[in-house]
C-alpha cells in the first residue's frame, strides 16, 4: 500500500466479524464473505493512504485499526450484508524488504532521540526545582537583610536625632558624656590600663584581678603628669606580671 508521504508499506490485518442478520446474509449478497474481504481491503487502503508511514508503524497502530473497523462497518451497512465487524487488529506492518535496513536505522535514530529527550527532561525536572528553591531562599535572605539594615538605619537615625536634641539643650554636658561613652567602648577590649595621677603617684593596683582577667600578660602603664616641682616631661612606670607556670 502507498502511504500519505508516498512510502510503501506491507501490512497484515485480522478482521473478526459475526452475523447479525441471517436473512440479509443469505439473500442480499451472493458471496458475503468475499464482499467482506473487498470492503475491508478498500477501507484499509483508504485509511493507510491518509496517514504517514511513521505514524502507522509506531504510535498510530491502534487508531488505524479503529478507523478501518469504523469505515468497513459503514460500507457493510450500506450494502445491507447482515454482518457486524467486532474487532480489527494490525498483526504486522513493515516497510518493503529493499529498504528494511535503512528503515531500521531510522527507527533506531528516532529511539535514541526520544531517549535523549527523556534524559534531558529528567535532568530538567531535577535541577529546576532545586534552582527555584535556591532562588527563593536567596530572595528571602535578601529581604531579611534589607529589613535588618533598614531597621538598624532607622534606629541609628532616631538615636542621632535624640542626641542632637540633648546636645542643643546642653552642648558641654552632652559632649562630655559622648566622649566618656566612646572611651568606655574603646578601652573595654584593651589589655592596658592608663591612669592619670596628678596628686599622688602611689596607688593600689589589683594585680591579681588583672592577671586573672589577662592570664598571659598584663601591662599597667601609669602616666604621671608634671609635678609641683616643675619638672618637665612625663614619668611612666611599667609593671609587667607574667603567669607563673
Amino acid at each position: 500500500m502507498l502511504t500519505k508521504d508516498e512510502n510503501m508499506i506491507d501490512a497484515k490485518f485480522a478482521v473478526q466479524y459475526k452475523i447479525n442478520d441471517v436473512q440479509a446474509y443469505l439473500f442480499n449478497v451472493a458471496n458475503p464473505d468475499t464482499t467482506l474481504r473487498h470492503v475491508a481491503e478498500s477501507a484499509i487502503r483508504q485509511v493507510v493512504g491518509k496517514n504517514t508511514m511513521d505514524y502507522i508503524l509506531t504510535e498510530g497502530r491502534v487508531d488505524i485499526a479503529d478507523s478501518i473497523r469504523q469505515r468497513s462497518q459503514e460500507l457493510l451497512d450500506m450494502y445491507e450484508i447482515g454482518l457486524q465487524i467486532t474487532t480489527v487488529n494490525m498483526q504486522d506492518a513493515q516497510p518493503p524488504e529493499q529498504v528494511q535496513a535503512s528503515f531500521s536505522d531510522a527507527v533506531k535514530a528516532r529511539e535514541d532521540k526520544q531517549r535523549l529527550i527523556n534524559e534531558a527532561q529528567t535532568y530538567a525536572n531535577d535541577i529546576l526545582p532545586k534552582s527555584r528553591g535556591k532562588a527563593a531562599r536567596m530572595l528571602e535572605e535578601s529581604k531579611a537583610y534589607k529589613s535588618e539594615v533598614v531597621s538598624k538605619s532607622e534606629g541609628e537615625s532616631s538615636r542621632f536625632k535624640q542626641i542632637l536634641t540633648e546636645y542643643e539643650k546642653a552642648p558641654e554636658v552632652t559632649r562630655e558624656r559622648l566622649y566618656r561613652e566612646t572611651m568606655e567602648v574603646v578601652l573595654a577590649n584593651t589589655s592596658k590600663v592608663v591612669v592619670d595621677s596628678k596628686a599622688n603617684s602611689m596607688m593600689y593596683l589589683p594585680i591579681d584581678k588583672l592577671i586573672s582577667a589577662q592570664p598571659s600578660r598584663t601591662e599597667v602603664i601609669i602616666q604621671e603628669a608634671q609635678g609641683k616641682s616643675g619638672q618637665k616631661g612625663d614619668v611612666r612606670k611599667v609593671f609587667r606580671s607574667r603567669e607563673v607556670r
